[in-house]
């Protein structure tokens, strides 16, 4: 054996199980017996700092507006949540044996290493590996409270929906869809979101929440396809409104109908067949939890859910701990790694032939060679309205034109942003407040529409992170109705607020993309169409440069 080799310390790994009181005593007799230089956990410094009695990550509440940092919140409420419902199962503290790996190393005057990743960037990577499919599901399940195929389908119908719109606006008249038919569709919306409304309100002491929306949407349909699509009768509205509103709303109205149509049905079909379902995951029983812990099991359910979710929750951080622990052991340091039971397999596996680690920069940071396709459209957006007011400008549109632009960019980013964020349960004064700016932070990449709306919230109703725990406790009573459930946690002013500035951001997005889908080729119709849009762009790319010259000769 060489020199080197036999001054290399060594690794001692235990597998616990988060909840078991077993796994308490085998993590305390082990340190006690080995006496190692380093007791190594499986914990990163935040929730170090929670175990020990403080803040997870001493979050401050003005930072959660920000979106990196709702990651932390949801990867600390979701692993809080799981871990304290099995622990309360089987009456152990979740994390006892964490806990009483680093109170054992303290009493005996070792010293602690923290080995695992970030959590915040853990849950980042798994957003980001989830693919588009798993996406769906999730946001079918958020929305339409269908995790399965059926809300894929919902979900990818409204999108594709939204998509199909802007056809029908600049080519329905082409296939038998034009001003006369756009006009019944817009009757019938406004009909139905009258009706729902009405309905809505007059019902609010009766029935459960469930019963109220059901009889709306019932009702608002029914009424908006008879009487506006089928009579006609809300032709005096659309009068009012005129042409322009017409075509937006009316080809909107069909475009997403159909798209929640032929997605609901393609996801009935699809689960009708049982095509791409997940399959059940048995209940956590004792007898299991040695050979998996409590997150890690959570964990495979995802890796049937999203396989490459399930590589930087359970494979990225096996590696990474195990990267840790070599670094320990080449500095000569024996060591006790106290590590989930279902991580243990793949660190010993690392351990012993370390050539098969991956680099540690591939598993930190976001993840190389991916297309940040959110950054992308973002700001493809912001240059394409940037540079059609710019250059409309510059031709010779005229003031009319410019004004009825930036009146309709300014309306349609305040009036989603500041609506979104009213449902979402925000006061008015914050609303408005998100929704006048929107317009500006819609194409400025460093600013978000709720920022503001979140500082202003914050200034009337303070949040704290101990709102978690409130919310653990709501989410511990499974037999309490939906509706309950839900009006009792937007009581709790942190998830009002996470939820508040996202609906604002969500708002201000939405707008910006129905605009340039929508509202840019409409009113290239009244400037002429196509060919008279492209010549008062180039004549303004023209005046522009001769100006610029100018400027510069």
């Amino acid at each position: 054996m060489s020199q080197e080799a036999a001054e290399e310390g060594r690794v001692r790994v235990v597998g616990t199980a988060h909840v078991s009181e077993e796994s308490i005593r085998e993590v305390e007799e082990t340190i006690e017996a080995e006496r190692p230089d380093v007791v190594a956990v499986e914990l990163d410094e935040g929730r170090y700092r929670q175990l020990k009695g403080g803040e997870p990550d001493d979050i401050e509440p003005s930072d959660l507006l920000s979106g990196n940092t709702v990651f932390q919140f949801i990867a600390y409420w979701m692993l809080s949540y799981v871990q304290a419902r099995l622990g309360e199962k089987f009456d152990v503290t979740p994390g006892a044996d964490m806990l009483a790996a680093v109170e054992t190393a303290e009493e005996e005057g070792i010293d602690v290493a923290l080995v695992d990743r970030d959590i915040n960037e853990t849950m980042r990577r798994f957003w980001t590996q989830m693919g588009i499919v798993e996406k769906f599901r999730m946001i079918g399940g958020l929305a339409f409270g269908i995790g399965d195929n059926r809300g894929v389908g919902l979900a990818a119908g409204a999108v594709l929906g939204l998509l199909l719109g802007p056809l029908v606006a600049i080519f329905g008249g082409s296939v038998g869809l034009g001003l006369p038919v756009l006009t019944r569709i817009a009757g019938g919306a406004f009909l139905a979101v009258g009706v729902a409304a009405a309905v809505w309100f007059a019902s609010a002491s009766m029935g459960t929440a469930e019963d109220r929306l059901l009889a709306a949407l019932g009702l608002g349909i029914a009424v908006g396809g008879v009487g506006g699509v089928g009579l006609g009768l809300a032709e005096p509205v659309t009068d009012v409104l005129g042409p322009f509103v017409v075509r937006i709303v009316g080809s909107m109205t069909l475009g997403v109908g159909t798209g929640l149509l032929v997605g609901g049905v393609l996801g009935q079909f699809a689960t009708a067949f049982g095509f791409g379902e997940v399959e059940d995951v048995d209940e956590f029983d004792m007898s299991e939890m040695t050979d998996t812990d409590v997150v890690s099991a959570m964990m495979e359910e995802f890796r049937q859910f999203s396989p490459g979710g399930a590589a930087a929750l359970i494979d990225e951080r096996d590696a990474f701990i195990a990267h840790k622990l070599v670094a320990l052991r080449q500095h000569g340091a024996d060591v006790v790694a106290v590590v989930g039971a279902g991580h243990r397999e793949g660190i010993e596996r690392y351990l012993e032939h370390p050539e098969e680690l991956p680099p540690m920069e591939s598993l930190t940071g976001t993840q190389g060679g991916r297309i940040p396709w959110a950054k992308v459209v973002g700001t493809g957006i912001s240059v394409v309205v940037i540079g059609f007011f710019v250059l409309l400008a510059l031709s010779s549109a005229g003031d009319d034109t410019l004004l009825r632009l930036f009146g309709a960019w300014f309306l349609v980013n305040g009036l989603f942003a500041a609506g979104l964020a009213k449902a979402a349960g925000a006061r008015w004064s914050s609303s408005l407040v998100g929704g006048a700016v929107a317009w500006m932070t819609s194409i400025n990449p460093f600013l978000a529409p709720g920022w503001f709306t979140g500082y202003v919230e914050l200034q009337y109703d303070p949040v704290n992170i101990s709102d978690i725990g409130t919310l653990n406790e709501l989410l511990a009573d499974e037999e309490k109705p939906i509706s309950d459930l839900l009006e009792e946690m937007f009581a709790v002013p942190l998830f009002r607020l996470i939820i508040v500035v996202a609906a604002t951001n969500i708002g201000s997005i939405v707008a910006s993309a129905l605009f340039v889908a929508y509202l840019l080729p409409l009113f290239a119709l009244d400037l002429g169409g196509a060919a008279g849009v492209t010549r008062l762009l180039f004549e303004g790319a023209q005046n522009g440069w001769e100006i610029l010259w100018g400027t510069v000769a």
